[in-house]
């Protein structure tokens, strides 16, 4: 299955989450459509999983494949299966570039790593899907340093984690450490996304 491109306001208001980041979907906080407010139909819990993985999966913009494997991955790791799973995803490049306010959206911050605007401790990065390592050094292009959208993105910027360190001088940013479970996205619960692949 393909990257979703369809309307994203949309599909926040019917999954209930603001996939933007910003919370303006969610005015009219039931699904779309013209029965949309009179909706009281009770999700099995078979649609209570399936909606927790794909709020998941949208929010961070994967594919069912990529998402799968990276599920995959993070069982073979230490710790809670869905603890680690969610910070893998957290530790991919576009993510991290969102996270420091080089881009408003995940999205935005993927077409910056395709466009090669990003370097990775100097080197030009343009998967958007890379591992970034502790310690590693996130950082614009000589060249992509007066781009429009990156200026508007800093100055609307309002939060920056604690695992991430930023040089507004340099604009560059340190992943300075894993991230913790509270840090992460509250409104997930990666539990019923391990039930739902345990099937």
């Amino acid at each position: 299955m393909a990257r979703y491109t369809g309307p994203r306001w949309k599909l926040s208001r019917r999954l209930g989450i603001s996939l933007s980041g910003t919370g303006k979907e969610l005015k009219r906080p039931y699904p779309p459509g013209q029965h949309g407010a009179n909706q009281r139909r009770k999700l099995s819990e078979y649609g209570v999983q399936l909606q927790e993985k794909q709020k998941l999966r949208f929010m961070y913009g994967l594919n069912e494949k990529q998402f799968r494997t990276l599920f995959d991955k993070a069982g073979k790791m230490k710790g809670i299966h869905g603890e680690n799973f969610m910070k893998l995803l957290e530790s991919r490049l576009d993510n991290l570039v969102y996270r420091l306010g080089l881009a408003r959206t995940r999205s935005q911050a993927r077409q910056l790593v395709v466009h090669r605007h990003i370097t990775v401790n100097g080197k030009k990065v343009d998967r958007p899907s890379f591992k970034v390592s502790i310690g590693d050094v996130i950082s614009l292009r000589e060249k992509s340093r007066n781009l429009d959208v990156v200026k508007e993105a800093l100055a609307e910027r309002t939060f920056l984690p604690e695992y991430l360190s930023f040089d507004e001088n340099k604009l560059e940013g340190t992943f300075s450490r894993i991230p913790e479970r509270d840090e992460l996205p509250a409104e997930i619960n990666e539990r019923q996304i391990v039930e739902f692949y345990s099937r």
